[in-house]
C-alpha cells in the first residue's frame, strides 16, 4: 500500500515526539518512585515508635518502656531525692524565690532575716523557731528594672537599706516599716524613706556593710557602707541616708569591703595583697567627723578574695588566693607608727578534684568568734578560727554558688532550744539555715 506524500512528510517529526515522550514518562515514573521511597525512608525514621505497642507485637531492642513504667521510674526517682540524707547541720530551707538570691542579712535580734533576689523584691521572714515548716514573709518589690545586689537592716529590725543596680547606675534605697506589723488593724506597707541615685555612677554596688556605731562618742546610729566594684567605698547614715564620707582604694577593682561590728574600722579586699583599713572618726556630739586611712595589712602574696572582723572589732581575717588564712591584730598605736601584726598564718583546707587550693568567695565569723564561716563555690566550710582546723563541710551546700552567708547576732530557738544559726544564700533560689558545728569536732 503506497503512503501519501503528506503522512509520509510527517511520520519522522511525529515519531520522534512519540519517542521522546515515552522516555520523558519512563524518567518521570522512576523519579516519582525514587521520591516516593525517599518520602517514605524519611517518615520512617522521624516518626517515633509507638509508645505502647499491640500485646502481641514483637518488642523492640531500642523501644521506650511504656508510659506506666516511664512514670514508675521517675516516681521512684523524685523518692530518692526526697529521701536523700540532708547534711546534719542542715536545718531548714525558705522557699519563695523565683531567681537567684543575691544577698541577705539578719536584724539586730536575729528573728528577722531579709532577702534580695533577682527577681526584683525584697523578702523579709519572721524566724521564731528555725524547726517551724513554714515563716511568715513579705514582700517589696523594687522599681521596675532594678537589681537588687545588697541588703542591710537599720534602726534595728524597722527598717532595710537595698543596693539596686539599673541601667542608669546603682541606687540606695532605704524602706521603713518593714516589720509587717498591722496598724490600726490594716496591714503596714513598707514606703521608701530616702534614696540616692548613681551612687557610684554606673559601677554597680558589690556588697553592703552595717555596723551600729558604738566606738567612743559613737551616738549609737547605724552606719552602712557601699562597696563598688571598682575602687570607690562610701559610708552612709542609715537612718537619714547623709553620706558620711568616701574612700578609694586604688586599686582596679574592689572584692569586698566591711565595717567592724563597733562601727570603728572600715576595710576593704581588693585587686592587690594588701588590705586597706580606715579609721571612722567620731566628734563628740556623737557624729562622724570624717574617715581616714589608718593603716595597710601586708603580708599576703596574692590578691584577698575576703574578709571579716573578729566580735572584739580589734583582729581581722582575711582570706587570700595564696592559699592561706591570717589573723591579723589591728588593735595597735597606728598614730605612733605602730604597725599591724599577723598573729596566725593557716593553710586553706579545702581543695577541688585536681587537688588545687580554692578560693574562699565569703567569710563570717560568729557572734561568740568561735566558729568561721567561709564558702567556695557551693561549698559550705566551718573552721576554728584559732587553729584553722575543718569542724565541718557541706559540699554542695546549695545546688549552684552560694551568693552570701550571715549569722543570727543573737540565739534562734531550733525545736525550742536556743542555738546559734547561720544562714546562705545561692543562686538556686534557695535561702538555708545551718546549725553551728560542735568546736570540738576538730
Amino acid at each position: 500500500m503506497e503512503i501519501p506524500p503528506w503522512l509520509s512528510s510527517l511520520s519522522v517529526p511525529v515519531l520522534s515526539a512519540a519517542v521522546g515522550g515515552v522516555i520523558a514518562l519512563l524518567f518521570l515514573a522512576d523519579y516519582l518512585r525514587r521520591k516516593r521511597a525517599e518520602v517514605v525512608t524519611i517518615s520512617h525514621l522521624s516518626t517515633p515508635p509507638d509508645p505502647d505497642p499491640k500485646p502481641n507485637a514483637p518488642p523492640s531492642k531500642h523501644a521506650p518502656p511504656k508510659k506506666g513504667s516511664q512514670r514508675s521510674h521517675l516516681h521512684h526517682h523524685s523518692d530518692r531525692d526526697a529521701n536523700k540524707k540532708h547534711h546534719a547541720l542542715d536545718l531548714n530551707t525558705l522557699k519563695g524565690h523565683t531567681d537567684s538570691v543575691t544577698a541577705l542579712c539578719f536584724s539586730s535580734d536575729g528573728h528577722n532575716l531579709a532577702t534580695v533576689c533577682a527577681d526584683g523584691a525584697i523578702r523579709l521572714f519572721r524566724i521564731d523557731d528555725t524547726s517551724s515548716k513554714s515563716f511568715k514573709s513579705l514582700r517589696v518589690n523594687l522599681h521596675a528594672g532594678v537589681h537588687p545586689t545588697g541588703v542591710v537592716f537599720s534602726d534595728g529590725a524597722s527598717s532595710v537599706v537595698v543596693a539596686g543596680q539599673a541601667l542608669a547606675g546603682s541606687s540606695l534605697y532605704s524602706y521603713g516599716d518593714v516589720s509587717g506589723k498591722p496598724v490600726k488593724g490594716k496591714a503596714s506597707l513598707p514606703e521608701i524613706q530616702w534614696e540616692h541615685p548613681k551612687i557610684h555612677g554606673m559601677e554597680s554596688v558589690l556588697n553592703l556593710s552595717s555596723a551600729v556605731a558604738s566606738y567612743g562618742s559613737a551616738d549609737g546610729s547605724t552606719i552602712i557602707a557601699s562597696c563598688s566594684e571598682a575602687s570607690e567605698i562610701k559610708v552612709w547614715d542609715g537612718k537619714t541616708g547623709k553620706l558620711l564620707g568616701a574612700v578609694e582604694t586604688n586599686q582596679l577593682k574592689n572584692n569586698m569591703a566591711t565595717i567592724s561590728p563597733n562601727g570603728r574600722f572600715l576595710a576593704a579586699a581588693a585587686f592587690t595583697a594588701d588590705v586597706k583599713v580606715w579609721e571612722i572618726v567620731y566628734s563628740k556630739d556623737g557624729s562622724v567627723k570624717e574617715v581616714i586611712k589608718v593603716m595597710q595589712l601586708k603580708g599576703h602574696k596574692s590578691a584577698v578574695t575576703s574578709l571579716c572582723f573578729m566580735p572584739t572589732s580589734e583582729q581581722i581575717l582575711t582570706a587570700s588566693k595564696d592559699g592561706t588564712i591570717r589573723m591579723w591584730n589591728i588593735n595597735v598605736r597606728y598614730h605612733l607608727d605602730e604597725d599591724p601584726k599577723t598573729l596566725k598564718v593557716f593553710t586553706i583546707p579545702l581543695h577541688d578534684a585536681k587537688g588545687v587550693t580554692c578560693h574562699y568567695d565569703h567569710m563570717s565569723i560568729s557572734p561568740n568568734g568561735r566558729v568561721l564561716a567561709v564558702t567556695s563555690g557551693s561549698t559550705l566550710q566551718w573552721l576554728c578560727p584559732e587553729t584553722g582546723s575543718v569542724l565541718d563541710t557541706a559540699e554542695k551546700a546549695h545546688e549552684g554558688d552560694i551568693t552570701g552567708i550571715a549569722w543570727a547576732p543573737q540565739s534562734i530557738p531550733n525545736g525550742g532550744v536556743a542555738s546559734s544559726i547561720l544562714a546562705t544564700s545561692g543562686n538556686d533560689r534557695r535561702v538555708k539555715l545551718w546549725l553551728v558545728p560542735s568546736v570540738n569536732a576538730s
